[in-house]
């Protein structure tokens, strides 16, 4: 089994060979929704597959947390991106307690080897020490999606944030305390 090493990435490591093999492909059969505060689950079939342009949008987000004080962590085999996830710099929320997790992603071949687990855990440790109490998900709805936050102790947000809501309006909004 490869090793894999975790580190947060210096703004000069946010360039276009980033994520030029990194492979987001996800499949989606079943999805989680929320109707009247239950959860329920639906058929809902579609393909999440990022394209070249893709990868330079979410590049220049990741560029754009950084330079606004954030912090993206990867996840790496070798030399190549397996993995990453990012908190954004500012706290937000009615007590200031919350702080946002917009990306976290594993390599579609890498998937199953608790690489998500730790770029989720390394997430919680690096908010916390920026002061906050919460991290706030704007999670896809899909059940294995679902399942992964699940596992990781989220719940529903006690608090939602209507700009990061208006992003991906499917999304279930999910938090995580620290």
């Amino acid at each position: 089994m490869e090793e894999i090493r975790y580190r947060e990435l210096s703004p000069a490591e946010l360039d276009a060979s980033l994520l030029r093999s990194f492979n987001r492909y996800q499949e989606t059969n079943r999805v989680w929704y929320i109707e009247d505060g239950e959860w329920k689950q639906k058929d809902d079939h579609f393909v999440d597959h990022w394209d070249d342009d893709k990868k330079r949008l979410v590049l220049q987000d990741l560029q754009r947390c950084v330079r606004e004080g954030g912090i993206v962590v990867g996840a790496f085999a070798a030399d190549t991106l397996v993995g990453f996830a990012n908190i954004e710099g500012e706290l937000f929320g009615s007590q200031g307690e919350y702080v946002e997790l917009p990306y976290i992603h594993v390599s579609n071949e890498q998937r199953g080897k608790r690489i998500g687990g730790t770029l989720f855990a390394l997430c919680c440790e690096k908010a916390k020490a920026r002061g906050a109490k919460k991290l706030y998900i704007a999670a896809h709805p899909s059940i294995q999606t679902q399942h992964f936050y699940r596992s990781a102790g989220c719940v529903l947000a006690a608090e939602i944030n209507q700009r990061i809501y208006e992003r991906e309006p499917l999304d279930i909004q999910l938090e995580r305390v620290l």
